[in-house]
């Protein structure tokens, strides 16, 4: 992942986002998508603070395309092979349950 050099983040295109291994290291990608700079996705994750689950292998600190995905509202179609990406409606990304 490369920054713009105006110095601004350029967060994390979906067709990026698509082609992201299974699991990937919490920064760049994650403070990437959510347009927070390093320090800050280290802070949040260490908080456990992060929209998204980090799973600690070792040294590193992991995040899943999965997660990622669905917290950007992405859904990941699979139909003939090829990947193909539609934007899930707010309503199905809220995290409280209604309980019905």
């Amino acid at each position: 992942m490369t920054q713009q050099t105006t110095g601004r983040r350029r967060g994390l295109p979906v067709a990026e986002a698509l082609e992201l291994p299974v699991m990937f290291d919490v920064w760049p990608t994650v403070g990437e998508a959510l347009g927070i700079g390093r320090t800050a996705t280290y802070q949040l994750a260490r908080e456990d603070a992060l929209p998204i689950p980090c799973i600690r292998v070792g040294r590193q600190l992991r995040a899943r395309r999965s997660d990622l995905l669905t917290f950007l509202g992405i859904r990941e179609e699979n139909g003939d092979g090829a990947r193909a990406a539609t934007r899930t409606p707010l309503a199905e990304r809220t995290t409280e349950s209604t309980g019905e």
